[in-house]
């Protein structure tokens, strides 16, 4: 499977719920390298590297936090920069 890199911003119930976290442990668990951090206007911001079925997967894993509420997504595919792990900024 040929990996993508994507930069996504998660916009509803997404800060003070544990998107990070969830974030950060099933980037691990998927195999998805990149960053997530909170923003300034409430917003989520992402950028994963991976299949598109792992970052998928991962958004999925995400979702299912018990106060996590996505109700949109911003989503571009941008150019790969080799990440070798997922961090928390």
């Amino acid at each position: 499977m040929e990996k993508i890199r994507r930069h996504i911003v998660f916009y509803g119930a997404v800060q003070g719920v544990g998107f990070r976290y969830r974030a950060y442990y099933a980037a691990r668990s998927f195999g998805v390298s990149g960053w997530v951090k909170n923003c300034f206007d409430g917003s989520v911001e992402m950028e994963a590297e991976g299949t598109e079925k792992a970052i998928d997967d991962m958004i999925l894993a995400i979702e299912k936090g018990t106060f996590v509420r996505i109700e949109n997504m911003r989503v571009k595919t941008i150019p790969l920069h080799g990440d070798s792990g997922f961090e928390i900024r």
